[in-house]
């Protein structure tokens, strides 16, 4: 080969010279990484089926050993409890391993994403997205109290009514759908945790489309001062919990998966101090507004759309 001549020509086909080397360095690097890609892909294949296989058949000799042990004498029936035990603690060592594997998705998964795998394969990356979660959720209630204080004091329009109750929405629908790629990738996170933000969807686009008029009028200050108060709440308890759960793991009680949610959980005895006033007192009011609610359904000037519908249905029985 020729060399390059001088000047800026020069420069230009060395670099061009070792930019060629590097690339063929990573197409190297690449063949490798899809020959163990397609090796990782076939052990995951085998060990979800293995650990699919072993599960069947503990189930099924767990059921023999709850038919015959009632007939079993002592001494047997301590070395059948004794297997049980162990049948429960090899059933959450593959709750972990099926952290780690790709799983079908949840019908609530597979209506919102579709077949996508979910699963996070590495430690570092389920963490990590775990704490961008923990994150999400605290920068998410900051912002809701300030447009709810804004809403409360500053505008009494149904455009920014609107806009409040409609990131309530959104946000509520998202921390569905994190909570339960969290959980297909080793979250032990509660049915009732995720089941209460589906309501609290819910709940937030009924006060979406609940159309500006007397009864909404008379209800929205009490609303706005609850929100603002409940996110108050959540960011209270984001940084209690969140240091509970930082000494817990630490000491190794608490999985590196395990949340910070609302409400009380048991593990937060350690170091309560001043927390269970400002819950007990949501609670409370939660109380209050269906009471308000059930008030101003039962009023005669409400026009808007649940009276709307019972009255009709009574004059559609009628």
């Amino acid at each position: 080969m020729h060399p390059p001549p001088p000047g800026p020509l020069g420069d230009c086909l060395r670099e061009w010279e070792d930019l060629q080397q590097d690339f063929q360095r990573i197409q190297e690097t690449h063949r490798l990484y899809r020959l163990q890609l397609e090796e990782l892909t076939k052990l995951q294949d085998n060990c979800t089926s293995s650990i699919s296989r072993q599960k069947k058949r503990l189930q099924e000799l767990a059921l023999v050993l709850k038919r015959c042990k009632p007939s079993l004498p002592s001494e047997a029936g301590r070395a059948a409890q004794e297997l049980e035990g162990q049948i429960k603690e090899r059933q959450g060592l593959f709750f972990d391993m099926e952290a780690y594997l790709p799983k079908k998705n949840g019908l609530y998964l597979s209506l919102v994403l579709g077949n996508v795998n979910v699963t996070l394969l590495s430690k570092q990356a389920k963490f990590a997205y775990k704490d961008e979660y923990e994150k999400f959720k605290l920068y998410l209630t900051i912002i809701l109290i300030l447009i709810s204080f804004t809403c409360r004091f500053l505008f009494n329009s149904r455009v920014t009514d609107a806009a409040f109750n409609f990131l309530l929405v959104w946000y509520y629908c998202t921390l569905t759908i994190r909570e339960n790629i969290l959980i297909s990738n080793g979250s032990r996170i509660k049915g009732w945790w995720v089941f209460h933000h589906y309501v609290s969807t819910f709940l937030s686009g009924v006060m979406l489309t609940w159309p500006d008029g007397l009864m909404y009028q008379k209800f929205r200050n009490q609303f706005l001062s609850f929100s603002m108060y409940q996110s108050f709440v959540q960011f209270l308890q984001y940084y209690y919990q969140s240091g509970c759960l930082y000494r817990l793991r630490a000491l190794g009680e608490r999985h590196t998966m395990d949340l910070t949610v609302e409400g009380f959980q048991s593990w937060m005895w350690r170091g309560l101090t001043f927390l269970l006033p400002f819950l007990f007192f949501g609670h409370f009011w939660q109380l209050f507004n269906a009471v308000t609610l059930f008030h101003l359904a039962q009023d005669p000037q409400c026009k808007e759309w649940q009276k709307f519908h019972s009255q009709r249905r009574g004059r559609k029985e009628r």
